[in-house]
């Protein structure tokens, strides 16, 4: 899954596109001029390929929102945190009707999924994550995550849970540097892991891991590990959906090699989707250089993420 530069579709982009090892497009803010823009370019990606490529953007809410002018300004997640403090049904109730507007409007312009919700845990430490998260108390955010997820899947949308196996203790950006997060397996499991779990139980479609490094656990990136991904996501929680890493252009990935190298481990460790979004000749080059082996069950796992009719997921 990568992304192209502009607001309209270049004859590189065309032939990158069609590329077979090539089965979605994520949108930036950069992508975005209007709705009718949008809503074409999104036609023209699709009209491409058949089965259509994948869409998909960051439209979370708060200062992670890549579609602003025509669109419901959603606010930042804890915001949601905030209410449920106070009344926790009526959080509930808005978090289902922010994930049901995210669905309209996105499905509105040809887009089928939003990465989220966050499912990260405001431990008021990362700056990255921040007010992105819904609340510190994990039975919150699993609520909450849950009620935007109901939202979202009755507009036939999606949901996908990052950043796995939670990136909200650590106060490093993973855009810019490689954090470690030195904590135990009991105490990432009786915390973090919790909104995973409960989402996962609730039907979540997709799950983005983080380019973190537990080093009392496993001395891989969390995004790369077969621990991370297949002993604890897809064995203990019991995960059939569609794993993503986060964008392998970030700088905590670079330790592993090239952007070819970066992806062969990504699958290797048990990712389905790797994401190089923004290094259009490393992506040339890897297109060019790697032989994944093929995976079975992929293609039933990817439409799980195409949008279906108003409330059709299940």
């Amino acid at each position: 899954m990568t992304s192209i530069e502009g607001t309209e579709l270049t004859a590189e982009d065309r032939d990158v596109l069609r590329h077979p090892l090539i089965g979605g497009v994520i949108y930036f803010a950069r992508n975005f001029v209007d709705k009718a823009q949008l809503a074409a370019l999104s036609a023209d990606i699709k009209s491409l390929r058949n089965p259509p490529l994948v869409i998909a953007v960051d439209q979370e809410g708060g200062r992670v929102q890549r579609f602003r002018e025509g669109f419901t300004e959603i606010p930042p997640m804890r915001s949601l945190g905030d209410l449920w403090t106070t009344h926790a049904p009526s959080a509930r109730a808005r978090a289902f009707e922010l994930g049901f507007t995210i669905g309209h409007e996105l499905g509105e312009v040809g887009v089928d999924f939003s990465f989220a919700p966050v499912l990260d845990l405001d431990y008021g430490e990362s700056t990255v994550i921040g007010h992105r998260a819904f609340h510190r108390d994990p039975i919150a955010v699993s609520a909450l995550a849950t009620a935007l997820m109901q939202g979202l899947r009755a507009e036939g949308m999606a949901a996908v849970g990052k950043h796995f196996p939670g990136h909200g203790f650590v106060k490093g950006d993973t855009h810019w540097e490689r954090p470690t997060d030195d904590r135990s397996y009991d105490q990432v499991e009786a915390a973090d892991l919790i909104p995973f779990r409960e989402l996962v139980a609730a039907g979540l479609d997709g799950v983005m891991a983080a380019h973190l490094i537990f080093p009392g656990i496993d001395a891989q990136l969390a995004g790369f590990s077969t621990f991370w991904l297949q002993n604890v996501l897809r064995n203990k929680l019991h995960f059939r959906g569609v794993i993503f890493t986060d964008d392998l252009g970030m700088v905590a990935a670079h330790a592993v090699g090239d952007l070819t190298a970066r992806a062969e481990a990504a699958v290797t460790g048990g990712a389905d989707i790797v994401l190089p979004c923004n290094d259009r000749p490393g992506l040339i080059e890897l297109l060019d250089r790697w032989k994944p082996a093929p995976e079975t069950s992929l293609a039933r796992k990817w439409e799980r993420m195409r949008k279906k009719a108003a409330g059709r997921r299940g």
